[in-house]
């Protein structure tokens, strides 16, 4: 599958990773019932990206040990689209038995979160990716498109300050490595809009327009909605975000929720950029994530305020 096909170049592109980087922390987690129910009520509201776990030990993370089966749903709605984390040879085998559509692999932009991450220098990141690359291409006649999550773009909880010309460098590498999208991550929050224009507009000058960039933003701070005004003004149209505001990094210290999904919708809508999203529906959907993990604290304007009276049914 193309890049290109995944994420239409005339299309605003929400995805929602709440059944993936949404479960990461909590200490409670959906049935498989409830995560099909989850899903298939976000569908209904318009959403069809849906990043739905990680290809990890079940043993170990039994968060995700549904994962294939949420594949195989997720391949049964029409137009829409599926991603999964692979971290290693062995998940990309995994991923490659099944139809997901995306696979995710993560590079960190500081050396220390690298480590505490995978385990890995960034040197032996990018060997890896362009390992995973080889393999999906040898593996599968339609391979799923490869994307490479660059962590903490933005600044880092374990070294600080992050050089974005380093981030840069680090994109670069993992395009020749074989990733078809750059996702670029603030992983703990620390970027505020001036570096994300900045960070959109040098990542597009590097690599052209042609080139699938998406954003994702933590909420650590109270800048995410923010961020993603800054990366759509700036010409991004692939945006992450977690119904409910849920999720967070379990290697980097401070890390907390990632942007609002449905609040993210609003600002779309509040811009004039469509993404046949229905919010009301939305909040339909998260009353399922409350029921499923009533201990998990969600976040959310929309979910406090409601539409505005004059956007109400629109």
């Amino acid at each position: 599958m193309q890049a290109r096909h995944l994420f239409p170049e005339d299309q605003i592109v929400l995805r929602e990773v709440g059944l993936r980087d949404g479960l990461q922390l909590t200490k409670q987690y959906p049935t498989t019932e409830q995560k099909l129910e989850w899903l298939n009520l976000e569908y209904r509201a318009g959403v069809r990206h849906f990043e739905l776990g990680s290809f990890l030990p079940a043993a170990r993370f039994p968060q995700f040990a549904d994962l294939r089966e949420l594949i195989q749903a997720t391949s049964s709605l029409e137009a829409a689209f599926s991603t999964a984390l692979t971290l290693n040879e062995r998940g990309v085998a995994d991923a490659l038995e099944t139809q997901v559509d995306e696979m995710i692999f993560v590079v960190s932009a500081t050396e220390s979160h690298s480590i505490a991450n995978t385990r890995r220098s960034q040197t032996e990141a990018i060997e890896m990716l362009a390992r995973i690359d080889a393999q999906r291409r040898a593996g599968r006649a339609d391979p799923p498109v490869l994307t490479a999550g660059i962590a903490m773009s933005f600044g880092c909880s374990l070294e600080g300050e992050v050089n974005p010309r380093d981030v840069i460098k680090i994109a670069e590498r993992s395009l020749k490595a074989g990733a078809d999208v750059l996702a670029v991550a603030d992983t703990v929050g620390f970027g505020g809009p001036k570096q994300v224009a900045w960070m959109v507009r040098e990542l597009r000058r590097a690599f052209g327009d042609d080139q699938s960039i998406a954003m994702h933003f933590h909420d650590t701070r109270g800048l995410a909605i923010a961020n993603c005004a800054a990366a759509l003004d700036n010409g991004i149209r692939v945006l992450d975000g977690c119904l409910g505001g849920l999720g967070g990094c379990p290697f980097a210290p401070g890390a907390t929720g990632n942007t609002v999904f449905e609040d993210m919708v609003f600002l779309c809508k509040s811009m004039g950029l469509q993404t046949n999203i229905d919010i009301e529906d939305l909040l339909a959907a998260r009353k399922i994530v409350a029921a499923s993990m009533p201990d998990e604290p969600l976040h959310g304007a929309m979910a406090r305020a409601g539409l505005p009276r004059m956007l109400e049914g629109v």
